[in-house]
């Protein structure tokens, strides 16, 4: 007997099946989300570090002054630290604006853009391929493994996160632009139109995710130009998981045609010709990049090319070790002049043998070819075949190239498995395992980038003779002031590297510091007899002279300074006082402008004060010292050359109130205290004098 129906209640049904796909999407995708903000929000206790941090936060002041026009024009012109970068130096402007100083803040917003990273990577993956938890597996091992802890957790490395940011946005653009039809299947396969012309009709369109997937791609090289790769890289997706090739065959040629390499090649050029745009692009900024690389000193030549091909052999495959065992991180890994035989063969040999079995699976597994290719190509830039600075390898290296490992690892396992009866368990299982180890691993990183000292002496623990490392923590013991310790460490450096010209450069200024400067000279002309054209040491070299009273000899080699490197603020300011103490005040004005121009400063403004003064030029004179006193309140020598300035032009009441601050700055300033009287006993006298006309009682 059936049931009546009851009236005025909806039936309910499913949702249907896409749905709960797109629910299950959101979900995981949030869950990337939340996983890799978690595992690295403990960074936000760190705090900055003092390698290369200073060069791009705490010590330029084009970016600790915030957004402003002019930083933003600095930003698209400055080559500093031998980088041409200007989004990058823009977000760490809008940090500054936002959160000053505080490092948490800028710490949030690398963490955040990690995180957002990993999300758009696993958005990209889904829609590409369809898999849900595979595309879920690859985004939550690449957000969350610890060689992501250096790009992550050093500020500096900001470029490197904002990078991928806008790679993973150019994928996101190019996959919605490729997933529209690129040609008519419509045409009749007979009639007046042969399937030449057919074929020839096929033209690369250009839509709206077209031009958006470029302008990523160019924010992309404006962040950091590691980015380069990225055309290629696409090139590999038409392959797999898209099949554009495949599908551009079947639409130009007909499914019943048959495909010739002629027609077959066509396709390509077409295909490239889509792609020509992005290569141009490439094109330009590398060469932009390597053109400042190469003004900066950036570039290391004296390593002949079989070693660097030697070390790039070997850092592939020792990238590939990290990326499956991530132990004994470093942040500076020395660079090997020469690797041992046997092991740059064991390298090509695993190499080669992983590219020929990529090769021979590429049709019944082409994911396995496409990730290969993609670690192998994304890699290139800085693999050291162009040796850009004095690493061997670097874990933010592998930030991008590790994905195409991971898509191999997570798409070969899931394939493995297939027949398994609780494959998805296991698979559940396996991911969420791999994913706590990898966060374990990466929380654990992230305790030593909470300071310089730590960083290093953790390197100093996990590597042998780390020159870099023993430098960096000179460094760092050196801004502490433990002088002893960082002349030790630079010591420890010059002994792991006899030609560290910047090791001898800083222990010669921190033997001038203690008073050893016969031995601080003899460090100096060490670093000048490696590179003689390095600015630095000649500048230093002139101020230990100065303190042995040997004054033409430190003229000299300040002018040879800012021969060498005209904008060097410091070397123009030390010349210009060598020039002031030879009476030479006109030249030594010139150098104090040219200070005030690169980096303005108070110091500057009264020296420049007092050149004008020499030469007669009070009112000129009195204006520097003023911009002197309201830059630096607390400046006495600047209050009382002002005071002077301001009297000599008969101007006492004014004159007195800047020896009385003077005086109140330095109690103890017998210059001052005499101007002082001396002013007020002529204004004394000032007043006591009769005015004009009057008659006395």
């Amino acid at each position: 007997m059936s049931r009546p129906m009851r009236k005025g209640r909806p039936i309910r049904t499913q949702p249907p099946n896409d749905t709960r796909q797109e629910r299950a999407t959101l979900l995981a995708g949030a869950l990337v989300f939340v996983l890799v903000l978690g595992a690295f929000l403990p960074a936000l206790s760190n705090g900055f570090i003092g390698f290369d941090d200073p060069d791009y936060v705490t010590e330029n002041d084009h970016v600790r002054a915030g957004l402003t026009w002019e930083g933003v024009q600095w930003a698209f012109r400055s080559t500093e630290a031998a980088n041409w970068h200007p989004l990058t130096r823009l977000s760490h402007m809008l940090d500054c604006e936002l959160f000053g100083l505080a490092p948490w803040g800028h710490h949030l917003t690398s963490i955040l853009l990690h995180a957002l990273s990993a999300t758009l990577l696993f958005a990209v993956l889904r829609r590409m391929t369809g898999a849900l938890w595979r595309s879920f597996a690859v985004a939550a091992l690449f957000g969350l493994h610890p060689l992501r802890v250096e790009s992550v957790a050093w500020i500096a490395e900001r470029k490197d996160v904002l990078c991928t940011l806008f790679w993973m946005l150019t994928l996101w653009a190019y996959v919605r632009y490729a997933a529209k039809p690129v040609v008519s299947n419509q045409w009749p396969l007979r009639g007046s139109r042969s399937e030449a012309a057919r074929a020839s009709r096929f033209t690369p369109h250009v839509s709206l995710f077209y031009l958006l997937s470029l302008l990523f791609f160019a924010c992309g090289l404006m962040s950091k130009p590691m980015i380069v790769t990225l055309p290629f890289t696409l090139l590999l997706l038409d392959y797999w998981p898209l099949r554009r090739f495949q599908s551009l065959e079947s639409a130009v040629l007909g499914p019943q045609s048959s495909v010739r390499a002629a027609r077959k090649s066509q396709i390509v050029y077409r295909i490239l010709l889509e792609k020509l745009p992005f290569f141009l692009a490439a094109a330009l900024f590398s060469g932009i990049t390597l053109a400042v690389q190469k003004h900066g000193g950036a570039v290391i030549t004296s390593l002949p090319v079989t070693d660097r091909l030697a070390n790039a052999v070997v850092s592939y495959a020792r990238y590939l070790g990290k990326l499956f065992w991530p132990v004994d991180l470093a942040a500076f890994y020395p660079g090997v002049e020469h690797w041992r035989m046997p092991i740059i063969v064991a390298a090509a040999l695993l190499l080669l043998g992983i590219s020929a079995a990529a090769i021979a699976l590429r049709r019944a597994h082409p994911y396995v070819l496409v990730g290969w290719l993609w670690y192998l190509g994304t890699l290139v830039p800085v693999i050291g075949v162009v040796q850009a600075g004095m690493q061997s390898m670097a874990d933010r290296y592998s930030y991008a190239p590790s994905i195409g490992i991971l898509l191999i690892v997570v798409w070969g396992a899931y394939e493995l498995t297939c027949g398994w009866r609780y494959q998805a368990i296991v698979a559940a299982a396996a991911t969420a395992a791999a994913a706590l180890l990898c966060a374990g691993v990466t929380l654990r990183q992230l305790t030593y980038w909470k300071d310089t000292e730590s960083l290093f002496r953790h390197a100093l623990l996990v590597t042998k003779d780390n020159y870099g490392a023993h430098h960096a923590l000179g460094m760092a013991l050196d801004r502490e002031g433990r002088l002893d310790e960082a002349i030790e460490e630079y010591r420890a450096t010059l002994r792991a590297r006899s030609n560290y010209v910047l090791a001898y450069n800083n222990l010669g200024v921190d033997l001038a510091q203690q008073g050893h400067l016969d031995e601080a000279i003899g460090q100096f002309r060490a670093a000048l007899a490696l590179e003689p054209t390095y600015a630095d040491p000649h500048n230093n070299l002139g101020t230990t002279l100065e303190k042995q009273g040997r004054f033409d000899e430190a003229l000299r080699e300040f002018q040879e300074a800012v021969r060498l490197k005209p904008d060097y603020p410091d070397a123009h300011y030390n010349l210009g006082i060598a020039l002031g103490r030879k009476g030479r005040s006109e030249q030594a004005a010139e150098e104090f402008q040219r200070v005030i121009q690169l980096k303005p400063s108070a110091d500057a403004y009264n020296n420049l004060g007092v050149m004008l003064e020499r030469e007669g030029r009070l009112e000129e004179a009195a204006r520097q010292y003023q911009t002197a006193v309201q830059l630096k309140p607390a400046y006495p020598s600047a209050h009382y050359n002002f005071g002077v300035a301001l009297a000599r032009q008969g101007h006492l009441p004014e004159a007195v109130e800047q020896f009385r601050e003077a005086l109140r700055l330095k109690p103890d300033y017998p210059a001052a205290q005499t101007n002082l009287n001396t002013a007020l006993m002529l204004l004394r006298e000032r007043s006591d004098a009769p005015a004009a006309g009057s008659q006395k009682p």
